[in-house]
């Protein structure tokens, strides 16, 4: 596939690297050759220095050729980003993506407005992390979650503690003990010290096992009892860092919950939040959270989740785990440097967000058939979670799923037929227009497409 990136910011470099794996063919524009440079030296592209809203250096890098354009200048160029793609849309590429820094943009007509002039995806990295923050404390028990078809399939991820009663015991002993036709899940992967398997039946849980378990809506519950997990009812949240997704996630759960604090350092940026936030739940504190005795006057430890969300990884990690060490019950931490998420996690942060990675969700999804309906990053594995619309005649339709060779590094979690939510067993077979839930490794994610189509 050719892809043309425009920008090697954060997020731009981060989907070079990532595409590039998948043998696809990538060019990236930038006018900073020193970005670019760095770039060449991480992945197998080709640069170009220029201004990435010229006809003639989009011309030079291919665009005409190109299967996808992806426009992810920085937020502060969001106009070179949306001229970029329409521009890159009338040269001939097949698909175009812009990156955006606000939400007007992102509103049902906008987006139909946009769509008809050619760009098939907005996409705003922040609002994307504040969704999945948001979507996160809805669900906390587990580490991390994804819903599909309004929650009628759940995935969750839960570690491994040291208190665990999983912990020494084998997958097929775990299954044997919690299965029933009623409570219906799958251990679709296990994530161990950066490593993602698929487990064998002989599998024998860890300390400090990522398990990545699909279930049913109704078997959810059986399955955090059986874990010892309970859901953390979130009414009272802190915040810190008052950037643009702390706003956005505190206007958020301002529509949910009883009491939110965010702790800035800026003054400025507290008076300014101070008039765009004015909620009755919604309290704005200058002050330093590198300072536990300003955190306990703050009363940190009434508050059933902490989110760290400001620019900065090791004080977002570290934060969490004071915070951890007040009681608080659910921690957040946004990290951008994904070496750190690791340590994160190991650290006892029982959340971490990458806002690279989740918008890398978003624009694979489009180097995908059109069969693919979404595509997820889960904290603490690199695999990805695909759902597909399975097309009348494709291979996935052709026998039942003992039978059809599916990949070896990718596992079917979940299937929604019409309003009814399943989880698949060996004999099962997939109908035209099911929506399947797969959990695989990136390199599989192409083959698994192919049984789609």
């Amino acid at each position: 596939m050719r892809i043309v990136i425009e920008g090697a910011g954060e997020v731009g470099s981060h989907l070079a690297k990532m595409l590039s794996q998948e043998a696809n063919e990538i060019t990236v524009i930038d006018n900073d050759s020193a970005k670019l440079e760095k770039l060449k030296m991480t992945a197998d592209v080709v640069t170009i220095t220029g201004n990435p809203s010229s006809i003639s250096i989009l011309r030079e890098a291919g665009v005409p050729n190109a299967d996808l354009f992806i426009s992810v200048n920085p937020g502060s160029a969001q106009d070179i980003n949306i001229v970029s793609a329409l521009i890159a849309k009338n040269l001939g590429a097949k698909k175009v993506t812009a990156r955006v820094n606000d939400e007007e943009y992102l509103t049902a007509d906008n987006k139909l407005l946009f769509k008809q002039m050619g760009i098939e995806l907005m996409f705003f990295p922040e609002k994307i992390a504040a969704d999945e923050i948001s979507s996160m404390l809805r669900h906390g028990g587990s580490t991390d979650s994804i819903d599909f078809a309004h929650g009628r399939l759940q995935m969750a991820v839960f570690k491994v503690e040291d208190d665990s009663p999983i912990l020494e015991m084998k997958l097929a002993e775990f299954t044997a003990a919690l299965s029933t036709d009623e409570l219906q899940f799958r251990v679709v992967a296990i994530a161990h010290e950066g490593v993602t398997t698929m487990p064998e039946a002989n599998y024998k849980f860890r300390f400090h096992d990522l398990v990545y378990i699909m279930t049913t809506r109704e078997g959810m519950e059986g399955v955090m009892t059986f874990l010892g997990k309970s859901n953390v009812n979130i009414n009272k949240a802190m915040i810190l860092g008052g950037g643009r997704i702390g706003e956005m996630v505190a206007r958020q759960l301002s529509k949910d919950i009883e009491d939110i604090k965010i702790i800035e350092i800026d003054k400025n940026k507290c008076l300014r939040l101070s008039e765009r936030l004015n909620l009755d739940n919604v309290t704005i504190v200058n002050g330093d959270s590198r300072n536990t005795d300003f955190l306990a006057e703050e009363n940190i430890s009434d508050y059933d989740a902490f989110l760290a969300l400001t620019g900065h990884d090791e004080l977002n990690v570290l934060s969490c785990v004071v915070a951890k060490k007040f009681g608080v019950e659910k921690t957040i931490a946004e990290v951008e440097n994904i070496e750190y998420i690791r340590l994160a996690e190991e650290m006892g942060v029982d959340a971490v967000i990458n806002k690279k990675l989740i918008t890398a969700g978003k624009i694979f999804k489009f180097t995908l058939s059109d069969k693919a309906r979404s595509v997820h990053y889960m904290g603490g594995t690199s695999a990805e979670v695909l759902e597909y619309t399975a097309a009348p005649d494709s291979k996935i339709t052709k026998g039942a799923l003992k039978d059809i060779n599916f990949p070896r590094k990718a596992v079917i979690g979940g299937v929604i037929r019409g309003s009814n939510a399943f989880i698949p067993v060996g004999d099962s077979v997939i109908e035209a227009y099911d929506r399947v839930e797969v959990f695989a490794l990136p390199e599989e994610a192409k083959e698994v497409d192919r049984f789609f189509r």
